[in-house]
């Protein structure tokens, strides 16, 4: 007779069925929550990751401690993954996503022991995002790239919390200025604006330079350490003579013959150096490598060689002088030729030298040169300014957005409730546990703030239940107030994309009632609780 219970899968498969596997992945998601919620808003604390090998980094950027920490279990990888598209997709709001995406599923979770299936909960959450979309355009405010002091206020919202805050006026108005410069045809891109970091002097000597900074040095000492004027080469061939790609011997009978190849590579190089001189280029930037002979010419000529330039960079000096990259010898006229006002050779604080090319006219890159006492302070002034880029640049490609201090959270609750009370069925109930984890975000400034939640929340209700759309909560006074006029907003899109995307990932994770990981391939993976989380990166 066969075996009554057969063995389907092998021994060292792990697998959790049902309640279990559901009850699980919610433990995990709401423990990713947990992690990151500290973090949230201006009075958030940071996080100290400490790398086994002694490397620190101090950050209270929510998708920075998650990808940096060794989270192993797979619902939890769900979490962390939705808070890298967040960043990718607005550069801000990643502490946001990975807290309403632990609530919904905390929430969840309460359904789930009234007997409710996971579909019906699926289905009021989805029923709840979509309005949630439509209410976001309703109360949206617009915005254009002449509201000026709107977008720094953008900026200096997304910066407040982190260790830029004492600078945070002039950073916005770099990343303002930065973001508005690279505009090409209502079109921006991030990787326009180029972020180089010297350790020494202070935050506030952060500068926006209109042009590219290289972290490179002229391939010469004898070469002029500034040029004026610059009128810039582009080349992604290499300046020396190029070596046969196969295997070649060369068969010299007399001294004579030896001195006629030799003069010939020389003839070589100086017909490349005249033909850069002739194009009235004085200064070069290459993309391969420059001859020892040729570095000896072109310093004769005063003409400013940088060589081993990355191809990236290039192309963003060909976008701030308005140069083109050439690509061979006989391309290179005048007419390639980018312009600057001065390139300079400049040494930093730290001993290394960097390249600067200043005064572009119109240029459609630029450079954010960040400047600090330490490295660990630099690594997180960059992460608020990508932030501020991120976020002002999201702000005039919808050209909307919303009032922050949670006021958006506490308006789209209130209108998620009225709009459950038109729903019959299981899904009224989803639709009110989603309403409740869009609160957890104010309610969470609050205690970050020091503040009592719940008088907080209470107080907050009843302004909204008033017809005050725009009250919230301003943590630099400890009181609810008009945030619009407080000048705290936020993208739009920071909202909208963080609802989708924690909608998305809580009921992918509802749906699953199996979870099976084979022990013997991906030893690390477990599915007990807080082994999963260490301090560590």
């Amino acid at each position: 007779m066969p075996d009554k219970n057969p063995n389907l899968i092998p021994d060292d498969v792990q697998r959790l069925l049902g309640k279990d596997a559901q009850r699980n992945n919610i433990l995990a998601a709401r423990m990713v929550a947990e992690i990151v919620k500290t973090t949230l808003g201006p009075k958030g604390m940071d996080k100290m990751l400490v790398s086994p090998t002694g490397d620190i980094i101090i950050t209270n950027d929510g998708v920075t401690i998650l990808e940096e920490m060794q989270i192993e279990h797979p619902a939890a990888k769900m979490i962390v993954d939705i808070a890298k598209t967040q960043d990718s997709e607005v550069g801000d709001g990643t502490t946001t996503v990975a807290m309403l995406a632990g609530k919904l599923l905390e929430n969840a979770e309460k359904l789930l022991d009234k007997k409710i299936h996971p579909t019906a909960i699926t289905k009021g959450y989805q029923l709840a995002a979509e309005k949630c979309q439509f209410f976001l355009n309703q109360i949206a405010l617009k915005i254009t790239p002449y509201d000026e002091e709107l977008l720094n206020q953008l900026a200096m919202t997304a910066m407040t919390g982190k260790s830029a805050e004492s600078s945070k006026e002039k950073l916005a108005g770099i990343v303002v200025r930065a973001v508005k410069q690279i505009e090409n045809d209502k079109k921006y891109d991030l990787n326009d604006i180029k972020i180089e970091k010297a350790k020494g002097n202070g935050v506030e000597n952060t500068e926006l330079i209109s042009g590219i900074v290289l972290d490179k040095e002229k391939v010469s000492q004898d070469m002029p350490s500034s040029v004026q004027d610059a009128r810039i080469a582009l080349v992604d061939f290499p300046l020396e003579i190029k070596n046969p790609e196969i295997d070649t011997k060369i068969s010299i009978s007399s001294p004579e013959q030896l001195q006629n190849f030799l003069d010939q590579e020389e003839r070589a190089i100086k017909l490349i150096v005249s033909k850069i001189k002739a194009s009235s280029a004085n200064v070069v930037f290459c993309q391969k490598g420059v001859d020892d002979f040729a570095q000896y010419l072109f310093a004769k000529e005063k003409i400013y060689v940088c060589r081993r330039v990355a191809r990236s960079d290039l192309e963003k000096i060909s976008k701030a002088t308005g140069g083109k990259i050439v690509g061979s010898l006989g391309e290179l006229t005048a007419n390639e030729l980018g312009k600057a006002q001065l390139v300079e050779e400049i040494s930093s604080g730290d001993g290394g030298v960097m390249t600067y090319i200043r005064g572009c006219l119109n240029p459609k890159a630029l450079t954010i040169l960040i400047r600090g006492s330490s490295d660990h302070l630099i690594d997180e002034i960059e992460r608020a300014i990508k932030d501020g880029l991120g976020v002002v640049m999201s702000a005039l490609k919808t050209g909307l957005v919303v009032a922050g201090g949670g006021a958006v959270e506490i308006e789209l609750s209130r209108r998620l409730r009225q709009f459950g009370q038109s729903l019959s069925g299981r899904e009224r109930l989803a639709v009110e546990e989603f309403a409740s984890a869009l609160e957890f975000i104010p309610s969470t400034l609050a205690e970050n703030a020091g503040l009592d939640p719940i008088d907080i929340i209470t107080e907050i209700k009843a302004r909204h239940d008033a017809g005050e759309v725009n009250a919230g909560l301003n943590l630099f006074t400890n009181k609810i107030e008009n945030v619009i006029e407080a000048k705290i907003i936020e993208p739009l899109k920071i909202k909208s994309q963080a609802i989708l995307s924690s909608t998305e990932v809580a009921t992918m994770i509802l749906r699953i009632d199996d979870v099976i990981a084979s022990n013997g391939k991906n030893k690390g993976m477990n599915f007990s609780g807080n082994e999963n989380y260490r301090g560590e990166f």
